[in-house]
């Protein structure tokens, strides 16, 4: 006994130090999931909005190389299992990206935006040059033809 106690630890602390252990958990989870998610209950519908904040958390995950978070995300949310092209994307967000911009998330560009002001002269990713949403963020939860749209 241990004697197989000795090899589990070892075999846990080699998986840790090659960074596998977090790997092999989040499959295992993953996996649980597909597992137990009830495909006999309807999901509701995905808005228009929440089509583009998940594409936008998909690219972050996937571009972190958290393949089995951004599974379960495409999953459990319904989104389709093929990415938005990266230029509707941006187009759809009215963001325009420069050279830099474009070898990371969009969801980068727009923190830094945000985080700098709007200040693009102090920013060097992508940076939305007008408003994200043409809607106030109380109107984010009714239908497209309920809101308040400028």
């Amino acid at each position: 006994i241990l004697t197989d106690l000795f090899i589990i630890t070892v075999l846990k602390d080699t998986l840790e130090k090659r960074g596998a252990l977090g790997q092999i958990k989040a499959r295992i989870r993953a996996e649980v999931f597909n597992a137990l998610d009830d495909q006999s209950e309807p999901r509701p519908p995905l808005s228009h909005e929440n089509l583009l904040i998940n594409e936008l958390i998909r690219e972050y995950l996937e571009y972190n190389k958290y393949k089995y978070a951004a599974s379960v995300l495409t999953a459990e949310s319904g989104q389709p299992e093929v990415p938005l092209d990266r230029q509707f994307l941006a187009k759809e967000l009215n963001v325009v990206e420069d050279t830099n911009g474009k070898s990371v998330p969009l969801l980068y560009g727009i923190l830094s935006h945000f985080l700098h002001g709007g200040k693009e002269e102090n920013t060097q990713n992508a940076f939305p040059k007008v408003s994200l949403l043409n809607y106030p963020k109380q109107n984010l939860g009714k239908p497209p033809t309920e809101r308040n749209q400028k």
